[in-house]
């Protein structure tokens, strides 16, 4: 196979194998003769757990066990799920809340599970489920985010989690108050559920006396560490896979309480345990994404340059703290709380609150999108009040190019950056020029026509260090083993595109191995859009150890000194030696001299600091009036992702962010009645975008290489998530301006436009 360059874009190995159906995710592997189980979930979203009486249950046929929240304790494990917390602005601890693997004592949510039925047969498990009788007294539901109301938890009887606070109060409001323009508007992100392709699931078994987890998640060094910890094992005990993955999204970066219940029963048992969440099961019980709301206020000078920026958010974390329920939108929102503009007076205040819902945590992007969204929502506001054009608007604003690196008034700092050519190549291929005889065009038919623009940036997050293996094989081929975590973006493809350049060996001879505790000590998992930075970065260092350490004995095979061999990136050369073995012929020849320490190699690298992709979204959406039924017409995107090793692969990932952006601002929306009932619990009742909501995107690359990194790279993979949100959402209130329409909030349904447009009459 030709070796590859650097930025070729080259078609996704193992797409092959999942187009035939030949892929292998967590159902494909379950060891033979394994039983099911099941986990019966509470049908009440508050109350106490009075009495439970399985004995029914438990002689029914086909059962093998039946486990409660006293089981686990009882067999001495630690039944409460970690979860960070954050700082009050008083300085003391946010809320802490015990969420146990299996209810006890209360249920906080429909959903919550509260006893594993593990049998022969699925059938079998449901079938005793429907045995069970429980006793729970029902107490008051919360759902708002304000203080008060029942206490979820006697330890916080306000329900408020935290206080947080960012940045100097006092020295921002004193700017606000002598400022010559104000600009505020409140925006609301509403709660999504993820519904990855792939549902969670796992299985477990002993392998002899150790304990094997298979799960569908983004890294297996998360959930082996917290294996250990909650179980009481050793390290060396314990080995967690992880297959084929088909979707993530930040969701399944998390543990959950059925992993450790399915691997108690495999314990317990001694023979293998599967369980797979079916649709509905999984929209209960994973974790929500964003539902927040956040009033912005940008103050200006007289010559409008923002002199300060304030944020004050109330956030919803579900009925239990999240694994990082609590910093998404404080810590992590807070990376990019500024955006791509030079102010340095800044004051974020967020206050979180738990409600009888799913807990929330990390969607693709985990904060950022949320923050981005928010100010790009106000800078389209204060455009129009103060009767400027939105992109001029922008451009007087940015961090100026000549400035990095910048640190940014929340610590940040931003390594590179050239916003106004990014934004001055948006403008030209979404053809803004036109975008008047578009509008008029529709006009005459009746439709309503709006171009939204989002200058977005986002902060890589994730561990900063890495580690990679690598080891020449019999065969001649090259395994790289990897800490990271497909999830279906195409690792397999860009690591044996990147090793290939680095070695010179066809990338058909490089197989990619991840997902397996055993092969490396350490890894990262998939998150933050981290991966291919951190992990490329490892095998830079990696192969830097193999060259080094072939190059005496090529030296000696080619009768010249070390020091005057070189390696070109294909082949060892001398000017002394008419010898250029490459390096599967070194590695033949060390097999053949017994020289098996230089077959493998395993190496860390640790970033110097963060990359930060950046980029201008621009969206054009059409209105029919008559009926609310709204279509993104027009999409483009241009991005500074630093240098690509594959842009095809890239703008797959921008394709599949946007999709899900204009999913979140167009047609998805959890609803909860009144008495925490989901009612949007399967895929007839939760809209998720189709084929025909999502118009062509046009995506381009202006790409100002990244000064943290070698390889001058920036993450990619949840970018298109993180600019999608507010460029439809400014299209909207672009289109619907003119009606006298000043306040939208996502999702933009037939219905919700259709009431807008019924409500206000067009301005005279």
């Amino acid at each position: 196979m030709e070796k590859f360059g650097k930025s070729q874009s080259v078609k996704r190995f193992e797409d092959v194998r999942f187009l035939k159906g030949a892929g292998c995710y967590v159902d494909d592997r379950v060891p033979e003769n394994a039983l099911y189980a099941y986990f019966l979930r509470s049908s009440i979203a508050h109350g106490h757990i009075r009495e439970v009486d399985l004995r029914d249950a438990r002689e029914m046929p086909g059962i093998h066990h039946v486990v409660t929240s006293d089981d686990l304790t009882a067999a001495g494990l630690n039944i409460f799920l970690d979860a960070t917390t954050v700082k009050n602005r008083d300085g003391s601890a946010g809320a802490v809340t015990e969420r146990s693997m299996l209810a006890s004592e209360k249920v906080r949510y429909i959903g919550e599970p509260l006893v594993m039925i593990v049998a022969e047969t699925l059938d079998q498990a449901r079938d005793a489920a429907e045995q069970m009788s429980f006793d729970i007294e029902e107490l008051p539901i919360k759902l708002d985010l304000e203080s008060g109301g029942e206490a979820l938890f006697s330890s916080v009887p306000d329900n408020c989690a935290f206080d947080w606070g960012l940045g100097d109060e006092q020295a921002t409001d004193e700017i606000f108050q002598s400022a010559h323009k104000i600009v505020a508007l409140e925006v609301e992100n509403n709660r999504i559920i993820t519904n990855s392709m792939e549902p969670r699931g796992c299985w477990a078994e002993m392998e002899g006396e150790r304990l094997h987890l298979c799960f569908s998640g983004q890294g297996v060094w998360g959930m082996k560490t917290r294996l250990v910890s909650s179980f009481g094992l050793d390290a060396a005990s314990v080995r967690v896979t992880t297959p084929d993955v088909g979707g993530g999204f930040g969701m399944k970066a998390m543990v959950y309480p059925e992993y450790f219940c399915v691997a108690f029963a495999a314990m317990q048992l001694k023979c293998p345990v599967r369980w797979m969440a079916d649709r509905s099961e999984s929209m209960l019980g994973d974790n929500g994404g964003r539902d927040l709301t956040s009033v912005a206020e940008l103050a200006f000078n007289n010559a409008n340059k923002i002199l300060a920026y304030r944020v004050k958010t109330r956030c919803n974390l579900g009925a239990y703290n999240s694994q990082f329920g609590q910093p998404i939108q404080t810590q992590l929102f807070s990376r990019v709380l500024m955006g791509v503009y030079d102010v340095q007076a800044t004051w974020l205040h967020v206050k979180g609150y738990y409600t009888n819902t799913v807990q929330v945590d990390a969607y693709r992007g985990a904060g950022r999108p949320e923050a981005i969204y928010v100010l790009e929502r106000v800078m389209d506001r204060a455009a129009r009040e103060l009767g400027v054009d939105p992109w001029e608007l922008r451009r007087k604003n940015f961090i100026a190019s000549d400035t990095f690196p910048y640190k940014t008034s929340t610590g940040e700092t931003y390594d590179v950056g050239n916003f106004i050519k990014v934004l001055d190549r948006a403008e030209e291929v979404a053809d803004r020029k036109g975008f008047r005889d578009r509008k008029y065009r529709d006009a005459a038919q009746g439709l309503l026509r709006g171009q939204g623009l989002c200058y977005y940036i986002e902060s890589i997050l994730g561990d900063p260090s890495e580690g990679a293996k690598v080891a020449f094989n019999e065969d001649g081929s090259l395994t790289v083993f990897v800490g990271t975590q497909s999830n279906g973006q195409g690792h397999e493809t860009v690591y044996a595109q990147f090793v290939s350049d680095q070695t010179g060996i066809p990338a058909d001879k490089i197989h990619v191995v991840q997902g397996d505790s055993d092969h490396i000590e350490q890894g990262g998992g998939t998150g933050g859009s981290r991966s291919v930075t951190v992990q490329n970065s490892a095998f830079l260092v990696a192969v830097e150890k193999m060259i080094a350490a072939f190059k005496p004995f090529v030296a000696g095979k080619m009768g010249v000194e070390a020091d005057r061999v070189v390696f070109d990136d294909e082949t060892f050369r001398s000017p002394a030696s008419n010898l250029t073995p490459n390096l599967l012929e070194a590695a033949d020849w060390a097999r053949v001299d017994g020289r098996l320490d230089l077959l493998s190699y395993e190496a860390r690298a640790t970033l110097d600091g963060r990359s930060f992709p950046n980029g201008a979204h621009v969206a054009e959406v059409v209105i029919d009036p008559d009926t609310g039924v709204l279509a993104v017409d027009r999409y483009t995107v241009v991005d500074d992702f630093g240098n690509l090793i594959n842009p095809l692969l890239v703008e797959g990932q921008v394709h599949g962010g946007v999709a899900q952006g204009i999913g979140q601002a167009v047609t998805e929306r959890v609803v909860y009645n009144e008495d925490g009932q989901l009612l949007t619990a399967s895929l007839m009742d939760y809209a998720l975008p189709r084929a025909e909501d999502i118009p062509m995107i046009a995506f381009y690359s202006e790409p100002v290489p990244s000064k943290t990194n070698l390889l001058g790279m920036k993450g990619c993979g949840e970018a298109g998530t993180v600019g999608s949100l507010a460029a439809v959402a400014n299209a909207v209130q672009d289109a619907l301006w003119e009606y006298g329409i000043s306040q939208v909030d996502m999702p933009f349904t037939p219905q919700r436009v259709w009431e807008l447009l019924q409500s206000r009459e067009p301005a005279n």
